[in-house]
């Protein structure tokens, strides 16, 4: 099935990886390119953006880098206006940048919350802000990732409000957005593995693939296999929805 993507241009954020292994944005952006898109790939560190597109020219793929701090609306319509001069076009957003927060409600502070509302919830309305004008022309894709953290109790406070506030995000520009067939969705990952949460140690690790129901590891590759459907016309008509992508661990208790 290559060639999902094949004639399409994509912008996806926090393409980078904070440290060794695989993000979820790295994963996304080398698989569209896999799939035939041309991808803009976008983070705050521009050097994380290059290696991304590193691997990517590897593989024969075609991709470029460019850095943002998606959190300013003015980034985010340069962001865009880099793509369309680059490719011509625009046919998919990616929005997927995230920091977490780990504190609960008695000690999250009020800079830390705005930072975490910001980053994580923020950045996706600026930057779907900015690349609806160009997703008019022909109608498109928008993803946005939030996380489980909003579908169930959760002791980081901030975190799981701003995620969950993507998920309301995404339904509220599904229907703004559908008779202009664009699309809006979200994906919501699971306990995976990447650069983000290598603070847990490998005890933590296997605590977290013990946890899933599966009892296999979730790694970035299955949150940007999940994304190529819901960019790719297989996906035409599922707007407004929430892909869980957890390894079953939302069906459980606690």
């Amino acid at each position: 099935m290559a060639g999902r993507l094949a004639n399409k241009v994509a912008i996806v954020t926090g393409a980078g990886s904070r440290g060794p292994g695989l993000g979820n944005g790295k994963a996304t952006s080398i698989l569209f390119a896999r799939e035939g898109a041309r991808v803009l790939c976008v983070d705050s560190v521009l050097e994380r953006a290059e290696e991304t597109v590193k691997e990517i020219a590897r593989e024969g793929g075609d991709a470029s880098a460019g850095a943002a701090d998606v959190t300013r609306a003015s980034d985010c319509r340069a962001m865009v206006a880099a793509a369309v001069e680059r490719y011509g076009r625009l046919d998919i957003l990616h929005n997927n940048v995230g920091i977490e927060s780990r504190a609960g409600i008695l000690e999250v502070s009020e800079e830390e919350w705005d930072r975490v509302m910001a980053v994580d919830l923020k950045s996706m309305m600026l930057a779907s802000q900015a690349a609806i004008p160009m997703l008019l022309e022909r109608g498109g894709a928008i993803t946005c990732v939030s996380s489980i953290a909003a579908l169930r109790g959760h002791q980081r406070t901030a975190y799981a409000a701003a995620k969950a506030g993507v998920i309301g995000l995404v339904i509220t520009l599904a229907e703004q957005l559908a008779p202009k067939r664009i699309r809006v969705n979200a994906i919501a990952p699971g306990q995976v593995w990447t650069p983000m949460v290598a603070y847990h140690g490998e005890p933590g690790r296997e605590e977290r693939r013990r946890r899933t129901p599966l009892g296999i590891e979730g790694t970035a590759w299955d949150i940007g296999w999940a994304a190529v459907y819901l960019a790719s016309d297989e996906a035409r008509w599922v707007t407004g929805q929430t892909l869980i992508v957890d390894g079953g661990l939302t069906l459980t208790t606690r």
